[in-house]
């Protein structure tokens, strides 16, 4: 009797270990698709927000530009549509590449220069997407609030590390207005997982500063 009732408590430990793994599992899904969701719109908003700004200020002069802004901002809805499926599916992993040529061509319209390294031939894909992020939200909180000029996007690997760092020349963070905390405190949550250090913070010469490193071979 006695190891009966012990096999009925341990089966009862059992089922109640499951069923807090599987909310655990389903708290933290909850937080990817948060994270990946307001990654995604917060970036795609802004530049849609800005095309249209650009396509209002061309009318009625200028019909034919106005026209190029509004096809971007098809362009644009379109492929954050895609996204968001991909987020909901949980396969959503972008590219160094592809975010480095939609930094260049959103901070373009915006009027702000960019230099930008070329992305590493080779990089294991979990640290490409965490790279490949801080490029977008470093390019989201730009085109929102940094009222910059010029933006410098450098990349670094070694055998056990890689980097980026974005640093622009805008007004940094001294009105309080770059990012309302939940875009740079998902980023760091991912640079966590992933054991790795970010910094972001105005400089003393003005304008901000975001900067990565991630230890090769550490994933979460």
């Amino acid at each position: 009797m006695i190891g009966f009732t012990q096999l009925l408590s341990t089966v009862q430990e059992l089922h109640a270990a499951r069923e807090e793994i599987a909310r655990l599992a389903v708290a933290d899904e909850r937080v990817r698709f948060a994270r990946d969701l307001h990654d995604l719109l917060g970036h795609s908003l802004s530049l849609i927000a800005l095309k249209a700004e650009l396509a209002g200020r061309l009318l009625p002069g200028r019909v034919d530009e106005a026209a190029r802004e509004i096809d971007d901002i098809a362009a644009v809805s379109r492929r954050s549509l895609g996204e968001v499926r991909e987020a909901v599916g949980g396969y959503r992993r972008p590219t160094l590449g592809a975010e480095l040529a939609g930094a260049r061509k959103a901070l373009a319209a915006a009027g702000i220069a960019v230099e930008a390294d070329a992305p590493p031939a080779e990089l294991p894909a979990d640290a490409e997407a965490v790279l490949a992020w801080t490029v977008r939200e470093a390019t989201t909180n730009l085109l929102r609030h940094a009222g910059a000029r010029r933006v410098a996007i450098r990349l670094g690997t070694s055998d056990d590390e890689a980097s980026v760092e974005v640093v622009d020349d805008g007004r940094g963070a001294d009105d309080g207005s770059v990012d309302d905390g939940s875009g740079l405190a998902g980023l760091a949550e991912r640079v966590a997982r992933h054991r790795g250090r970010l910094e972001a913070a105005p400089r003393a010469e003005g304008g901000f500063r975001v900067a990565v490193s991630l230890p090769l071979g550490a994933g979460p």
